[in-house]
């Protein structure tokens, strides 16, 4: 058994559909389970309705019926092939079927916020945001088996067995396992990336970029051979190209180093993917959708990154804090304790931290805009200092000649070396 995954921008249109028929018809479709994000921009689109129903302003709706003509352009435009040839096979995909789920899961889009009474953000978030891939999968699907790919749509949330800690959930992997090797006998079958059920059938999500972990617990309870990511990039880069140039391809990269880097905030990879895969020793391949047949990067468990060069990962729009204790005492292992209870109730996810004797500098993501509910919690107990907008870079494997550019013209409010990773603090 093969995983593929195909995330939003290979699915953003007509032509990305048609593409994913391409790359299985390239890459052959025995033994193999599809997971598919949401398609484009449409979880964008679904976390605007949410803000609109959270205002009280019932053009939430008008939003809905929007997105619902989005994805009726998308059918009817793969449709303009029925009955035509398409690169060597049969095209019969027949819009009337599948607009009928699509109004089905949008009526149930509707009825859910519609019944809704919890004042839950996180709760809502995931019933809500869950239909964009919902949307996705029975579209591609339908077009699948209308180029004689004979596929069966599987409900992820029959599959992926979660706590109820909303936008965030943890697997349960004893029954998550149980269940998708009862449903999952299919020699095709395609199913929603990001989501999944808690014990009282309520939707849930795995988390930014969760598409990529669920391909991964798929592998894992499956004993996949392989899984593999389809992007619109060649594979696996030593930093981002719209930040950095002359990049390089990572044609071998071992799971420790995957790991690190996705732990660093590489966007490429999700950092829960892994190590599932690693503990069964799958490798994880991440291809270009363009040009399938190209090498790409394998995510394997070899001893040494191929080629050895430094890796740069940069992440925007952090901010810094500085923490020290009201009465000059010691920063010790309880304000340590004190402090990452704040952080893990906000939900705050740190990139790097230092401390000294009296004082503990963080740099941190807020991505659910708990930064002053964190700051009033501190201040109850500490003095803190922050500064918003910064930007965090590191380096991997970094050589004299690549810290000096990175320092170049820059106001570094903080500065970590280990023996394998630099990393800066810069205000922008």
């Amino acid at each position: 058994m093969r995983i593929y995954k195909f995330g939003g921008a290979s699915v953003k249109d007509a032509d990305g559909v048609r593409n994913v028929t391409k790359v299985l018809k390239t890459m052959g479709t025995q033994n193999l389970g599809i997971v598919v994000s949401a398609m484009g921009k449409t979880t964008n689109a679904l976390e605007a309705v949410i803000a609109s129903y959270e205002s009280n302003d019932n053009s939430y709706l008008k939003l809905i019926d929007h997105l619902q003509e989005q994805h009726l352009e998308i059918i009817e435009d793969l449709e303009k092939n029925a009955d035509g040839v398409e690169d060597g096979w049969v095209v019969r995909f027949r819009e009337s079927d599948i607009k009928k789920d699509l109004k089905a899961i949008v009526e149930s889009l509707k009825g859910e916020m519609l019944r809704n009474k919890s004042r839950n953000y996180s709760f809502l978030y995931d019933q809500v945001v869950s239909h964009g891939e919902l949307m996705s999968t029975k579209i591609v699907a339908a077009y699948l088996n209308s180029c004689d790919i004979p596929v069966v749509w599987k409900d992820a949330r029959q599959l992926i067995m979660t706590d109820n800690k909303y936008r965030d959930a943890t697997v349960d992997w004893e029954h998550t396992e149980e269940q998708i090797q009862k449903e999952c006998n299919e020699e095709l079958f395609i199913t929603q990336g990001f989501i999944g059920s808690d014990e009282n059938g309520f939707t849930t999500t795995l988390g930014r970029e969760g598409s990529d972990y669920t391909a991964a617990i798929l592998a894992y309870s499956l004993n996949a051979s392989e899984v593999t990511i389809w992007k619109d990039v060649p594979g696996v880069l030593n930093a981002d190209p719209r930040v950095f140039h002359d990049t390089v391809l990572l044609q071998q990269i071992p799971y420790d180093e995957a790991i690190e880097l996705a732990f660093y905030g590489a966007s490429v990879i999700h950092p829960k993917t892994l190590q599932p895969l690693q503990e069964k020793s799958i490798p994880l391949n991440v291809k270009s959708f363009i040009d399938p047949k190209a090498d790409g990067s394998t995510i394997t468990s070899s001893e040494s990154l191929v080629p050895t060069t430094p890796c740069f990962i940069v992440r925007k729009n952090m901010v810094f804090l500085r923490i020290a204790s009201r009465d000059f005492s010691f920063i010790g292992e309880k304000s340590i304790s004190k402090i990452f209870d704040e952080l893990s109730e906000n939900k705050i996810q740190v990139g790097l931290l230092q401390n000294s004797a009296i004082s503990f500098s963080l740099c941190v993501e807020d991505k659910y805009a708990k930064l002053e509910e964190l700051l009033d919690g501190l201040q109850k107990d500490f003095k803190v200092s922050h500064v918003s907008g910064v930007s965090l870079y590191t380096i991997r494997h970094y050589a004299g000649d690549t810290i000096q550019e990175m320092e170049d013209g820059k106001d570094v409010l903080l500065k970590q070396r280990t023996q394998e990773t630099l990393q800066l603090v810069v205000r922008e």
